[in-house]
This record gives C-alpha cells, structure tokens and sequence, in this order.
C-alpha cells in the first residue's frame, strides 16, 4: 500500500454501519429486554399478544383471533392451551356459531395482560432511554415509515 494511499474501511465495520444492521440489532436488544420482563411473570412475548388480542376483540373466535395476531393456527393452539391452563383465558361455544370456540379473558387473564403490558412499555422505556424525548418522536415517525415502505 502506498504511503499517501487511505486506508480501507474494514468491512466488518462497514457491515455494522448498515441500517439493516444496526435495525437488527436495535430489535435483538428490544426482544430481550421485554421477554426478560415477560419472563418475570412467567409468560413469552406470544402469550402478551393473545392476552392483548383477546382484551381488544374477545370474545373472538378462535379463527379470527389466529387471523389477527399472525400466528400460525398449530401455534396459536399451543398458545391458548397455555393460556387456558394458567387461568387466563376461557374457550366457550360462539353463541353465534355453536361449531367455533370463542375465546374471553377471565378476571386474572385481564389484570395479567395488563400487569404484562406495563412491563413492557418499561422495558420500551429502557430501550430508547439514551434518547430525548423529541428524538423518540422522530426516531419512531422515521421507523415507521420504513416499516411501511415509505422511507
């Protein structure tokens, strides 16, 4: 290499420097800090999406709760069996539609999910903690719009 010759930038660094990245490991950072939440009550990130679903829409169909959340059905049974054997949610006929299963909270499911929803908007809270608040506002309008495609 000659003298005056700059010198190349090593390519892990270049490769650490991608927005893919640094997103990657923004979100690695994010998943644990809320499972290691999560875990504290003995629930996964799974089970925090049900509970929510199911505060939102229940009683909900099993079907239109897996349509909603995203979860592959074999997973998402996996999922209520936990859920229902902790106490958290009931499966009762659809009034509606006696062939489907309809999916409520119980009483403990709902101050769980609430409990768990706390905990992970702390954890959130840790995560963007090195940033002001109008840098959280931008940083999030601008993740979102590359979540959406828009960037």
């Amino acid at each position: 290499m000659a003298e005056n010759e700059p010198q190349a930038e090593p390519e892990l660094d270049r490769i650490r420097a991608l927005p893919s990245w640094l997103l990657n490991r923004a979100s690695a950072r994010g998943r644990r800090l809320v499972s290691e939440a999560l875990a504290a009550e003995g629930m996964r990130m799974p089970h925090h999406a049900v509970l929510c679903a199911v505060a939102d829409l229940g009683p909900v169909a099993q079907a239109e709760l897996g349509r909603r959340t995203g979860f592959d059905p074999k997973d998402m049974v996996g999922i209520l069996n936990d859920l229902q054997g902790a106490g958290l949610i009931t499966r009762a006929p659809d009034p509606a539609d006696r062939r489907k299963n309809a999916i409520s909270l119980t009483g403990e499911g709902g101050r769980l999910q609430r409990r768990l929803t706390l905990l992970g908007e702390e954890a959130n809270e840790v995560l963007l903690g090195g940033l002001s608040p109008r840098e959280r506002e931008v940083f999030l309008e601008l993740l979102g719009r590359v979540v959406a495609g828009e960037a």
